[in-house]
């Protein structure tokens, strides 16, 4: 089962995908920061919030409907990964327009924030501090979710950057994915030509149906 030789491939495990569980903290996080930070009537509130959720529902979608379809798969994570860049735009307006610094990517501090939230830089355990427990974040995510409901507004906005830095980062790294497995494996109506076209050669008893035209057509496979 599950072979490359089978029509629907796994699909549908994004839970496990680390683009998504970033891209949920950056939609979490958004929540808190404009929760604290911009008027809940705004037209921003709700576009800022909806663009962090479309990351999230477009990896979602997208890894649902990769058994049947690469193209679809590698379509919606890039409608993330545009939905979250619109995010950061977002962010980045909110802090010019306050008058507040957008941290350079190459500052000691947020260094240190990227590994932190790579899981590259450990924060020294304590079996007593149950506050970072959680079944969906890592420790260095729920931390930069618990710090978004106390820290200054410059400080939360750029948090959020880099979170959504690295989201989008990682959907770019799942799209190139993406692409060279459409190449190796071939999408899901070009496995059913071929399947169909195996067991007429291999004698056996698929009739030769009305639609045969629809399936014998190779220019068809140029939309999967």
């Amino acid at each position: 089962m599950n072979k490359s030789t089978d029509l629907i491939l796994p699909h549908g495990g994004y839970r496990k995908l680390r683009s998504f569980v970033v891209s949920l903290a950056a939609y979490d996080g958004t929540v808190i920061f404009c929760n604290r930070f911009i008027d809940k009537r705004s037209r921003t509130h709700d576009q800022m919030v909806q663009a962090a959720r479309s990351g999230v529902q477009n990896i979602a979608e997208g890894s649902l409907a990769s058994g049947t379809s690469k193209k679809t798969e590698l379509k919606l994570t890039g409608v993330a990964r545009a939905s979250l860049g619109e995010l950061i735009r977002d962010y980045e307006d909110y802090l010019r327009q306050n008058n507040l610094a957008i941290w350079d990517k190459d500052a000691p501090k947020v260094k240190a924030m990227r590994a932190r939230l790579a899981g590259k830089l450990k924060k020294p355990s304590d079996p007593s501090d149950q506050s970072d427990q959680s079944d969906v974040f890592d420790e260095p995510l729920c931390s930069a979710l618990r710090a978004l409901k106390t820290v200054p507004a410059e400080v939360a906005a750029n948090i959020m950057l880099c979170l959504s830095h690295q989201a989008t980062f990682l959907l770019a790294r799942q799209m190139e994915r993406l692409e060279s497995d459409f190449v190796e494996k071939g999408g899901f109506t070009e496995r059913l030509y071929k399947t169909r076209s195996d067991q007429r050669g291999g004698g056996g008893q698929v009739r030769e149906e009305s639609d045969r035209s629809d399936w014998s057509d190779k220019s068809a496979l140029s939309d999967f």
